[in-house]
């Protein structure tokens, strides 16, 4: 009998490869061998993916050092933990702009307090729910691009600060863990939060606001410094972080504050 993954000679007796570590399938495929197997994967307590989520807010050191070092069996690996956020965040994107379009509208509602003196309200508050609909059509991306640019701002803030124990790549692992944790969280939250009734802006505010906490406490918890170096690393790279966002955003600022110009001269040419 051969390995059907690795195609290694096993005993009949074997029931998993010690060549490569797959499980030996002599069933044929029913369902229930597929609800077996996401059960097993998914469900039961000592599964990857739960203990690295569990570990990721109560020891992120564990998953993050560990991964850094060389283990690579005993959690998620990073780039199939992000793959999985990006894929929660796929569905919550879907739902928002299949099921709660009106939703977003009434908690945008709000804004028409901002609103200008040329616009509806309505037509304002739509604006709105709009531009919050085509970042989400695009968060995956958004999220693939800042994990490199918050690595490098971070490496750089710990590199000027001296504590440089962790290079460019491991700082990338760090913040891929980071991204992945949160991108899970806020979009189980919203989407349940969202089901619930509650107002979208509202509860992505406050995960936003959280989400800059558990980043201090991760960097707290894998670089080992204390709170308030910890603090002031963190200050550094949200600096760090602007004037990269800045630069690259910087094409983006300067058309639109060219065609800002261009429609105020033909306002004053009519």
């Amino acid at each position: 009998m051969n390995c059907k993954n690795c195609n290694t000679n096993l005993a009949v007796e074997q029931n998993y490869c010690f060549e490569c570590g797959a499980k030996v399938i002599r069933n044929r495929l029913t369902l229930a061998n597929i609800f077996s197997e996401v059960k097993e994967h998914l469900f039961q307590y000592d599964n990857k993916l739960l203990q690295t989520f569990i570990l990721l807010f109560k020891k992120p050191e564990a998953v993050i050092v560990s991964y850094i070092n060389g283990t690579r069996k005993k959690y998620i690996n990073v780039i199939q933990y992000f793959a999985i956020s990006l894929t929660l965040i796929g569905i919550q994107v879907f739902l928002l702009n299949t099921f709660f379009k009106d939703v977003l509208f009434n908690d945008f509602s709000f804004l028409s307090n901002f609103d200008s003196e040329t616009t509806s309200s309505s037509e304002f508050i739509k604006d709105q729910v709009n531009i919050q609909q085509n970042v989400s059509n695009y968060q995956n991306l958004i999220y693939i691009i800042t994990v490199p640019v918050s690595a490098l701002a971070t490496w750089a803030a710990h590199y000027l600060t001296n504590y440089r124990q962790f290079n460019f790549t491991e700082h990338i692992v760090i913040n891929l863990y980071y991204s992945s944790q949160v991108i899970i969280v806020t979009a189980l939250l919203n989407i349940i939060f969202l089901c619930a009734g509650a107002n979208y802006y509202l509860v992505s505010s406050l995960i936003s606001f959280l989400s800059v906490i558990y980043y201090i406490y991760i960097f707290k918890r894998v670089i080992g410094a204390g709170f308030w170096q910890t603090l002031a690393n963190m200050l550094v790279m949200f600096f760090i972080y602007a004037i990269i966002s800045l630069i690259l955003l910087s094409p983006i600022i300067i058309n639109g504050i060219k065609e800002g110009i261009d429609a105020a001269n033909k306002v004053k040419g009519a």
